[in-house]
């Protein structure tokens, strides 16, 4: 399951994206803006921030921007960083593998392979969904319901 703190660094930075340029954005704008508490995104901007993700300016017209072009940010680079692995089962996972203690033979084990397409299956999606490709969705379907509103 997808934690809040994921959640809201992706909204965080799907607002950035939206704003497409390089004016920072304010940590108070974007908390009420995106329905986030404060304090809680400060902390996942910091997060973002030590990854590269994002990056800040202080003084006067000070805050947050991208720090890299949002084609180059994946959504699973910012599950993992929030989040840690995608898989649901730590056997299956390609960055934090640990064998089952309960498990005699992996290869044979049925959860373990189920477990492999899921994690598959979501790193797939993550891995190859950027957050301008998110932007671009929501545009179109903003679009198609205009249109059928006309």
């Amino acid at each position: 399951m997808l934690s809040r703190r994921a959640k809201y660094g992706l909204k965080a930075l799907l607002a950035l994206a939206r704003t497409g340029g390089d004016e920072p954005t304010r940590i108070s704008d974007l908390a009420r803006d995106e329905h986030i508490p404060k304090k809680f995104l400060e902390l996942i901007l910091l997060e973002l921030k030590g990854h590269g993700l994002v990056a800040s300016r202080k003084g006067v017209g000070g805050g947050y921007i991208l720090g890299k072009p949002a084609d180059l940010i994946t959504m699973g680079e910012v599950v993992r960083i929030l989040d840690g692995p995608l898989a649901p089962i730590a056997c299956v996972s390609q960055t934090a593998y640990e064998r089952c203690p309960d498990c005699p033979d992996e290869q044979a084990c049925g959860v373990r392979f189920v477990m492999k397409q899921v994690r598959d299956g979501i790193a797939d999606i993550l891995d190859n969904t950027a957050i301008t490709d998110v932007i671009a969705a929501g545009t179109t379907k903003k679009r198609r319901a205009a249109g059928r509103r006309s």
